[in-house]
């Protein structure tokens, strides 16, 4: 398993992270896919395109509001409701699983891994398992 670290800069956050999955297959030989997998409730992983900066900035916007800060949720975590992070978290998923050939990712050519930070900024993990 091959852990990356991420800070994050704000509450709702697309980071790419496909160079960093891939950098993780160096040496990985045999690999038939990679799971990449987030270990936090308030965030998630998902495969969108990367080609345009703007459309990580389009998602970020839609989950907040698809999920309203103001709905008058029941979950409070240190004095705040951080309930819609877990609601959008659980949107987006926890992990995504990826073909690999050669040695490289089979994505699709626009397509990229997204870190999704939904209650941040914070210092995340995410973890890629090479699978045989």
């Amino acid at each position: 398993m091959h852990e990356i670290s991420l800070e994050t800069e704000r509450k709702t956050q697309l980071v790419d992270i496909t160079r960093k999955v891939q950098s993780a297959f160096d040496g990985a030989n045999g690999a038939s896919a990679a799971l990449i997998y987030v270990p936090h409730t308030t965030a998630g992983v998902t495969i969108q395109e990367h080609a345009d900066p703007a459309v990580a900035r389009d998602l970020e916007a839609a989950m907040e509001r698809m999920v309203g800060d103001d709905w008058g949720w029941q979950h409070i975590e240190d004095g705040e409701e951080n309930a819609p992070s877990h609601v959008r978290a659980a949107l987006a998923g926890p992990q995504v699983l990826v073909p690999v050939a050669d040695g490289k990712l089979a994505l699709g050519t626009w397509q990229g891994i997204f870190f999704c930070e939904f209650d941040g900024p914070r210092s995340r993990k995410v973890y890629v398992t090479p699978l045989r």
